[in-house]
């Protein structure tokens, strides 16, 4: 028994002091990306989280789904998935989480942290205080633990802001913006009109419901509204419709987005228990009677609070113009997505967003502080301007830029650097190799790795693929919409493609063959030849002859134009590097076949031809001569993981007839190495949404699950099964002195051929 007695002195809360290499605040995808990240690349890390769950608006908490540059697959950004770990979290969350259930990613990311040796979690911590060494930088944290009555004390040399609000960086005294910037600062045709649209995105709140067996009755609380049927949103929701599809029950961006949170989320409550009376006793849904609300949120999905600058500030022309920078980190893709203030009450649309054509990079420069020295910045509070924080401000988008300042943190621990000595030449190639060994996949960023032994080595197959097309299946499928079959082609060739059609009526069929205009997207502005084909009712075989010819290498799209009256057949085969694309509609990310934007906003307008979820997206059965040639064993060398619109496929295929490939590397001498690293193909242009939407699969299927290593003595070195991750790391004891490695490959899938991105070793 524990008993104390009366005392005249204040009583102090037991205090806690740290001391750590790196101190993150915030535990949302943003700063468990940059924990783990730091943490193995050596640095002792302390993570302070204000909640008791981690991952911010995508854990159970909030109920968000997390989403980046693939937008539900919705836009042109073809294998555009965020990689590195980010994916590999997502990789294990379909593992064991294929439908979505927010409280099983919970633990998927606190698994990820507490197997994290270098990482101290302090849950349920909020920080109120920071102390100084100097005017610009920052010496240590204060946060309190509600839960355990305990003040926890951090110091470190270098911290990063990932707390959403920017607590950290506001009282440290960085710079930072809230709201949106009049559009002649940046040249930005799409700034809002602040007074009839606002200056702030404003926070969400869901809400689930369940079918129960028997009817019932719902009484609502006085404080609900009592007029859901006169909002202006009330015709989005469709019955069935709970978590995150709620998005647009939206509220605060006139208020102050951080001191009157408690308030938005009062009236958010109010929105959504009043919802639920005219849902339940308007009598317009009969067919709610057995459904009750499962759950509601208690604390809303914040977009928008505090921006803080850094040495650069993104913005709209970096988008839209796809503008290449050299101290690229991480990309993004995500429309600019911007809400009107008024939310729910809102005359506009929910949301307004412009697409760019392509995948545009993000600056190592908008991820520090330019005033505070050992500061990063993560998440949705990095340096971009409103418009730009429209796309940015996505949680793969954030995780992904997380993981670059993990990294960053790292060199500068070891360097004895500040954030900003890594912004120069030399030192952000550091960093950019660094994460691009790590499957951070710069977009045209390619930096040669002299450290991997690959590279000196003499390679060779058990076959490579030679495509000349795709078998026949049983399927068909009517040409609701133009579909696009995706290929790499080489330049100054000329190609012949041949189809099987079926017309419901004579009728005519419309071929393109288009290209993107710039090598830096897919999006298939530029037709460069048409042909027309006049079909009989019945089977129809024809054969389409590109006369124009490319004349650089690139991806290329034939097209087979919109006719209901025409079906065409398909094939059950499936290949890393190609895959199909229509012309269709997803309302979800304002794709309606085309955007159109006005003309003052400064957007491209184009056409979006995006591919369909599996088990649907099946390629069209067909043939093309000359065969491509573009899945060469040597693709393996170099240092891409992924197609790239410049027609590179980067991929080793082994032939369609390999049931047990092999990859074989030899050396001249021997050579010593610990570490053996391969890249597999994970299907970065399937979103994967970490919930509320199921994936037809718990793996990838052109993801390597079974294989082997062996030495130049055939003794075996290790034997994998049961993969499912994009990226296997194989560490050994001791060093492995060989003349040559085999790779010994299982074939998961018979409509798959084993395919392999990149073998490294180091």
């Amino acid at each position: 028994m524990i008993q104390e007695y009366f005392v005249k002195e204040q009583r102090t809360i037991k205090r806690i002091d740290i001391q750590s290499d790196f101190v993150i605040v915030g535990g949302g995808l943003s700063g468990v990306c940059a924990a783990i990240s730091a943490a193995r690349s050596g640095l002792k890390v302390v993570l302070v989280q204000d909640r008791p769950v981690l991952g911010g608006n995508a854990s159970s908490e909030v109920r968000l789904w997390s989403l980046g540059a693939t937008s539900h697959m919705g836009n042109n950004n073809r294998w555009s998935r965020e990689g590195g770990l980010i994916n590999e979290i997502l990789l294990d969350n379909l593992k064991r989480n294929k439908e979505g259930n927010p409280l099983i990613f919970d633990t998927v990311l606190l698994e990820k942290v507490y197997e994290e040796k270098n990482i101290i979690l302090l849950l349920n911590t909020a920080v109120y205080e920071i102390s100084k060494k100097n005017d610009a930088e920052i010496k240590g944290i204060v946060g309190f633990c509600s839960q355990n009555s305990t003040t926890y004390s951090v110091e470190a040399p270098l911290f990063c802001d990932a707390s959403g609000d920017g607590i950290v960086g506001f009282m440290a005294g960085a710079s930072f913006r809230m709201g949106a910037e009049e559009g002649n600062e940046f040249d930005e045709g799409f700034a809002p009109n602040i007074e009839d649209y606002g200056n702030l995105l404003g926070h969400s709140l869901y809400f689930y419901t369940k079918e129960m067996n028997q009817p019932i009755s719902y009484t609502a609380p006085s404080f609900a509204i009592k007029n859901a049927e006169e909002l202006p949103r009330i015709k989005n929701y469709q019955l069935g419709d709970h978590g995150c599809r709620l998005w647009w029950v939206e509220y605060g961006g006139r208020l102050d987005t951080i001191h009157d949170s408690e308030n938005i989320k009062f009236e958010l409550w109010k929105v959504v228990y009043g919802i639920w009376d005219y849902i339940k006793n308007s009598g317009k849904y009969p067919e709610a009677k057995n459904l009750t609300l499962e759950w509601v949120g208690t604390i809303p999905g914040k977009r928008e609070s505090r921006r803080f600058e850094g040495d650069f500030m993104l913005s709209q022309k970096d988008i839209v113009e796809q503008r290449d920078y050299d101290d690229a980190i991480a990309h993004g893709g995500w429309a600019m997505d911007l809400h009107p203030a008024d939310g729910i009450y809102s005359k506009h649309s929910s949301c307004t967003q412009w697409h760019s054509k392509g995948v545009y990079q993000i600056p190592y420069r908008c991820f520090y502080s330019k005033d505070i020295k050992n500061l990063f910045l993560a998440g949705r509070i990095i340096s971009a301007s409103h418009v730009a924080f429209g796309s940015t401000r996505v949680m793969l988008t954030c995780a992904l830029g997380a993981q670059a300042v993990g990294e960053a943190a790292a060199l500068c621990f070891k360097n004895n650097w500040k954030p900003r000595d890594v912004s120069t030449n030399e030192n952000i190639k550091l960093l950019q190799l660094e994460l691009n060994r790590k499957g951070q996949s710069i977009p045209r960023i390619n930096l040669i790795d002299a450290s991997d032994k690959v590279k000196n080595a003499t390679i060779s197959a058990s076959s490579n693929l030679i495509f000349n097309g795709f078998n026949n299946s049983d399927a068909w499928q009517i040409l609701t919409f133009s579909t696009a079959q995706l290929l790499p082609l080489e330049a100054n060739t000329s190609y012949s493609f041949n189809f099987e059609l079926e017309a419901l009526e004579d009728t005519i069929l419309e071929v393109q063959f288009r290209i993107a205009a710039e090598n830096r997207n897919f999006t298939p502005e530029k037709t460069l030849h048409l042909e027309k084909f006049h079909l009989n009712k019945g089977l129809n075989q024809i054969t389409f002859n590109t006369e124009a010819i490319l004349e650089q290498k690139q991806y290329a799209f034939v097209c087979l134009m919109k006719n209901e009256a025409i079906k065409v057949r398909l094939s059950n085969e499936r290949c890393s590097a190609i895959m199909t694309v229509q012309n269709r509609i997803n309302k979800a990310v304002s794709n309606y076949g085309k955007q159109e934007p006005p003309k003052d906003v400064a957007i491209d307008s184009f056409e979006f031809w995006t591919p369909e979820r599996r088990p649907n997206g099946k390629n069209l059965a067909f043939s093309v001569s000359p065969s491509l040639s573009v899945f060469e064993s040597e693709n393996i060398t170099n240092s891409e993981i992924r197609p790239n619109p410049n027609g590179e496929t980067n991929v080793w295929i082994a032939s369609k007839e390999d049931e047990n490939p092999s990859i074989h590397f030899s050396w001249n001498e021997e050579i010593s190495f610990k570490k053996i690293k391969l890249f597999f193909d994970c299907d970065y242009d399937h979103a994967l949404e970490s919930t509320l939407m199921g994936h037809p699969e718990e793996t990838i299927p052109f993801v390597i699950s079974n294989y082997f290593i062996e030495d130049d003595k055939a003794k075996l070195l290790k034997k994998v099964e049961n993969n499912y991750q994009a990226i296997n790391e194989i560490n050994f004891d001791n060093n492995i002195i060989t003349k040559s490695l085999t790779f010994r490959f299982l074939r998961n899938k018979q409509n798959i051929p084993v395919s392999v991105f990149k073998i490294s070793l180091f």
